[in-house]
């Protein structure tokens, strides 16, 4: 496994403790370059530690699964995933999309595009 493919698995699984774990949402903050490129629904911001701050004001719970990353021609790396969770208003929530990353050569995530099957889906972030 590679460094990139490893930081990135990482991801998610910190994603999903980071909820509850501060030595978890630690870790996590530390994948990412401080001013990371997160695109949302054709979107760009930069950094990281906002986005996920806004969407535990959103949601309660949460839990990933992903295929495998797999390396694209252009560099980045591209995952199918599926997510399940509760959102703050107690209603539960299944979604599905693909991530589409870039790592540097220090094994740190610094772009990171989240392409849902249903646009809306993070209309609030």
């Amino acid at each position: 496994m590679t460094t990139a493919v490893h930081t990135l698995n990482d991801y998610f699984r910190l994603f999903d403790a980071s909820r509850t774990d501060e030595q978890a949402m630690e870790q996590l903050l530390n994948l990412f370059i401080p001013d990371v490129e997160i695109v949302l629904n054709g979107a760009s911001r930069k950094g990281f530690k906002n986005f996920i701050d806004m969407f535990y004001q959103y949601n309660i719970d949460i839990k990933h699964m992903h295929e495998p990353w797999e390396l694209q021609n252009n560099g980045t790396y591209e995952s199918r995933w599926a997510v399940c969770g509760m959102s703050s208003e107690g209603t539960v929530y299944a979604k599905t999309g693909i991530d589409i990353a870039r790592v540097n050569e220090e094994g740190q995530i610094v772009y990171l595009e989240n392409v849902q099957e249903n646009q809306d889906a993070f209309s609030k972030y």
